[in-house]
């Protein structure tokens, strides 16, 4: 009989839960999940320059960090290490500098050496939690960083956001990132979830000393991934050495040096991530 009511009671907080996720998302424009098949291809940065990229065009925006493990957005935005306030509506997220509110792990630990030593469902708990407690108010779009993969917590994401607009993918030209990508790919297909298009970073490096352009990854993998799988290739994001010394600094590239090369083609694949979820 015990077990029947404690049965009930969860269904019940599951339920509540369910309903005040609907309630918070309901409240933002558009939500779009930045994804990648691997880990170490600048997924976070790109997630980080495009929100910054939004906030530039005068959108109010947010960012949240669901990678549990690897929480970097905060650093990149320069607010790592600040303690989240609550109200009556629930935790309210960091804002930055530039006005764009940041929600991560990051804002929980005791130190920032801390490990988050959780297993999956304590990982896919807390991104629910944030999802229904972070009072965001009203935001033209959320810009969600999922850690790579397939794992639990793009799938919780993925599952748990109506409405989503869209995802992209972050590779880089390597075969075997691509293999992982077409992987992730497939996992947003299967769950009829629309996707946005594809980012290729690190794509070519121009030698400061000959000038002349050096593949260090390989060629045109986003190209063929995004011809392979039917979807849309939004650019190439060049290798910069300006571009982790932005982000180790706390302010994206797009912000600090708006007229470099990967900033201008950021920019352009933010107005054709614009265009899309808006359907013109």
């Amino acid at each position: 009989m015990i077990k029947v009511q404690e049965d009930q009671e969860q269904k019940l907080a599951l339920m509540k839960q369910e309903m005040e996720i609907i309630k918070r998302m309901s409240k933002i424009r558009y939500k779009i999940a930045v994804m990648s098949g691997k880990g170490g291809v600048g997924k976070s940065t790109v997630s980080v320059n495009i929100a910054a990229a939004f906030a530039k065009k005068g959108y109010k925006t947010g960012i949240l960090d669901a990678d549990i493990h690897g929480p970097n957005v905060p650093k990149m935005f320069g607010v790592e290490g600040k303690n989240l306030k609550f109200d009556k509506e629930g935790l309210i997220p960091i804002e930055t500098k530039d006005g764009i509110k940041v929600m991560s792990i990051d804002f929980l630990l005791p130190s920032q050496e801390a490990p988050v030593i959780w297993r999956g469902p304590a990982q896919t708990g807390a991104v629910k939690q944030f999802l229904a407690e972070i009072n965001w108010d009203d935001l033209d779009i959320m810009i969600i960083d999922n850690p790579p993969g397939t794992g639990d917590i793009p799938l919780t994401i993925l599952q748990s956001i109506p409405s989503l607009d869209g995802v992209v993918f972050v590779t880089t030209p390597q075969s075997v990132v691509q293999e992982d990508v077409e992987k992730s790919v497939n996992l947003v297909k299967n769950l009829n979830i629309p996707i946005i298009g594809i980012v290729e970073n690190m794509s070519g490096f121009i030698c400061p000393h000959c000038e002349n352009e050096v593949h260090i990854f390989g060629k045109d993998g986003g190209v063929q991934i995004a011809d392979k799988m039917g979807i849309n290739f939004l650019g190439r994001l060049p290798l910069d050495f300006n571009t982790p010394k932005s982000s180790d600094n706390g302010t994206p590239m797009v912000i600090k040096e708006p007229e470099a090369e990967i900033s201008v083609k950021m920019l352009d694949i933010v107005d054709k991530i614009e265009k899309i979820i808006k359907k013109e």
